[in-house]
């Protein structure tokens, strides 16, 4: 019985493609502040920030994870608050606000309004509570929960029902936020 042989360049090839994977994964961590979300990696800084820097963003979100679990452009916020303060930046100097539209809007109900429409756990709580216990603003757009039949009673506590998403990033950008691209 004949054996084959793989190429030692397609070997050589499938461990560079795993020690990277290795590579990256272990340089990536949670924390200092949401241990549980946000993960990020060091980095050497050609030009790195300084403590005095202070940050009023919004974040805009109008989608849900296609494939279940947290909604990555959530954890996004928990990976900014990690790294600005892994790198000096005073947590009293970051001030997010999260505008949630579109099907997103469902990852913001809380956990028995959740379960009643997608018959599974909101995975998303455990992560907008601690951003909200971090003092990020989570806004619902009310255009969209009008459109998804979605209630002020069924959102979790803490986020708010505005008018609309448009209105929010408006009176945010009048407060001095800027509108993070991500």
């Amino acid at each position: 019985m004949g054996h084959w042989k793989l190429p030692s360049g397609f070997i050589f090839l499938l461990l560079i493609i795993l020690s990277s994977k290795l590579f990256a994964s272990e340089a990536s961590k949670s924390g200092p502040v949401i241990k549980q979300f946000g993960a990020h990696v060091s980095v050497v800084q050609d030009k790195p920030i300084t403590k005095s820097l202070t940050f009023k963003i919004a974040f805009d979100v109008g989608h849900q994870n296609k494939n279940g679990g947290i909604n990555r452009s959530f954890d996004s916020l928990a990976r900014f608050i990690n790294m600005h303060v892994a790198n000096g930046t005073p947590i009293k100097n970051i001030d997010l606000a999260l505008v949630i539209h579109g099907k997103s809007a469902f990852d913001a109900l809380h956990a028995d309004a959740f379960e009643e429409r997608f018959l599974e756990s909101n995975p998303n709580i455990e992560l907008l509570n601690e951003l909200l216990k971090h003092n990020v603003s989570v806004y619902v757009c009310g255009q969209t929960a009008g459109f998804l039949s979605i209630k002020n009673d069924e959102l979790m506590e803490g986020i708010v029902m505005s008018l609309s998403a448009m209105t929010t990033h408006a009176l945010l950008q009048q407060d001095g936020y800027t509108l993070n691209p991500f």
